[in-house]
């Protein structure tokens, strides 16, 4: 398993996060995500490899914005 943490800006409520999570569980390989609009984080679980690019791209396509890492 392999785990990723995200910081996402923009996510303001449940609903924000529930987006996030349809979202992200529909993709090849996540097995769980868990997100926390008070901490700004994602956090994706897969059993895979996921890209975290692919992930990123995800989360912004559907209207929010993702920390990218440095």
């Amino acid at each position: 398993m392999k785990e990723t943490i995200l910081k996402v800006r923009g996510m303001v409520c449940n609903g924000c996060e529930e987006r996030i999570k349809k979202a992200l569980k529909d993709m090849s390989g996540v097995e769980e995500v868990k997100a926390d609009h008070n901490k700004g984080e994602v956090k994706v679980i897969a059993k895979e490899y996921v890209a975290r690019r692919d992930l990123e791209e995800k989360i912004e396509d559907i209207g929010f914005d993702v920390e990218k890492e440095n």
